[in-house]
């Protein structure tokens, strides 16, 4: 199998150029990487040394940053070079300052990874979730470099538990250890002959859980609110949009929305606002307005939904309406309000766990929307009840990111 999958990777290295000419993201995700090497020549000190974080996108990310601040907090010594796989993490973090050097991974042929490991040197690469690449994992172990999956989370039907998937199963195995979310995953590996494990949870609890004690503060979404009931909906796709534009446009209660659309494209808030009843305006548009007497105010910008999210009543997380995945639901969670999400949220264990506690509902459709969202506005004593349980569902949770560094302090050239 491995063969034809360097085969692919080959043939993908060569095509996606081309496909660039006709997808933004593509031409993103290739236009990028042609100068990973140089900048790496460039921005590395090689008398330093380097931690590397690879994350597939934003929600990755999230994961890794309580372990990167933690890191520069206990062991400043260390410079921090964070790697993405697609745009949408990269162009959104690509000046974030926390890391020291933030570039694309390479495509992953034996050569790039030799070539990338040879400039880099990490002391420790450190995998988020479930980025795991052959020939990297390959290479790594080939130049002694130490490797730890952070917050892994592993299913049955999974290529590595498969009977064709020795190849993979090959790779997962040249972690020095795995941090997972959950027993399950403990038990999957077992299965397959790993033992090096630690059940420390998800990292995301970690993060989600620090946005109390930041500033929160943003003095246009007060004015918008005006001391009215908020429903926010956060990163919504165009099928979430159909569940929750029908209450927005028909509700009789005094009820501020925001929503932030998952894709900031004109074409896409156009539509969005046409379908809309009540009295909409975009946040670029909010200058000079006077915000209090607007009912839906849309986002039409990036970086603000940690904190909106404190000022919500009730919460929507989009994407699981569709099939595009669903969104982080502890964001709002750590809030303690209640979550809203559509039906489709099977690969997602924590909205599972949150759903069986009672902070958590699921909806089909724009009826089932209308229901709980009418009885969360009008039944204050269910509402703040659901909310508690969210809260305490993120802090019940917490201190992945503990049993990270405990592990590091007992690595005996590390400290």
């Amino acid at each position: 199998m491995k063969p034809l999958y360097n085969i692919a990777t080959k043939i993908a290295e060569k095509a996606l150029p081309l496909a660039g000419r006709f997808n933004e993201k593509l031409k993103l995700f290739t236009e990028g990487r042609k100068s990973v090497f140089s900048e790496l020549e460039e921005k590395i000190n090689p008398n330093k040394e380097y931690l590397w974080f690879h994350a597939a996108s934003l929600g990755e990310f999230e994961q890794a940053l309580p372990i990167i601040e933690e890191i520069k907090k206990e062991f400043p010594k260390y410079k921090i070079l964070v790697t993405f796989f697609s745009p949408s993490g990269y162009e959104n973090k690509k000046n974030h300052p926390l890391a020291d050097v933030i570039t694309y991974l390479p495509l992953d042929t034996r050569k790039n990874a030799k070539r990338f490991l040879e400039l880099v040197k990490p002391k420790i690469a450190f995998f988020i979730k479930y980025e795991i690449w052959p020939n990297f994992m390959a290479e790594i172990k080939k130049q002694n470099i130490k490797s730890l999956l952070i917050s892994g989370a592993f299913r049955e039907n999974q290529i590595y538990f498969k009977p064709y998937g020795g190849f993979m199963r090959k790779a997962l195995q040249t972690f020095d250890h795995i941090f997972v979310q959950n027993d399950a995953s403990i038990t999957l590996l077992k299965n397959i002959g790993f033992n090096n494990t630690t059940l420390s949870g998800d990292t995301r609890f970690d993060r989600v859980s620090r946005q109390i004690q930041y500033n929160n503060k943003l003095e246009f979404a007060e004015n918008f609110i005006d001391k009215k009931t908020c429903l926010v909906a956060g990163s919504t796709w165009p099928e979430d949009e159909e569940i929750i534009v029908p209450f927005i446009n028909q509700t009789s209660e005094k009820l501020k929305v925001i929503i932030a659309p998952h894709e900031i494209k004109e074409e896409k808030i156009n539509a969005l606002e046409q379908n809309i009843k009540k009295k909409a305006i975009r946040y670029s548009q909010r200058e000079s307005r006077d915000l209090a007497s607007y009912d839906v105010l849309i986002l039409d910008t990036i970086g603000l939904l940690g904190k909106i999210y404190s000022y919500a009543n009730i919460a929507y997380v989009g994407g699981a309406a569709g099939t595009t995945g669903l969104h982080n639901i502890l964001e709002p969670a750590t809030f303690g309000i209640p979550v809203i999400i559509g039906e489709n949220y099977t690969k997602f264990p924590e909205a599972g766990r949150l759903r069986q506690l009672a902070g958590l509902y699921s909806v089909a459709n724009a009826e089932e929307f209308a229901n709980i969202t009418n009885k969360l506005i009008t039944d204050k004593h269910f509402r703040d009840k659901t909310g508690m349980i969210a809260g305490h569902f993120i802090n019940s949770n917490t201190g992945a990111t503990r049993s990270v560094m405990n592990y590091l302090k007992t690595l005996p050239d590390f400290i």
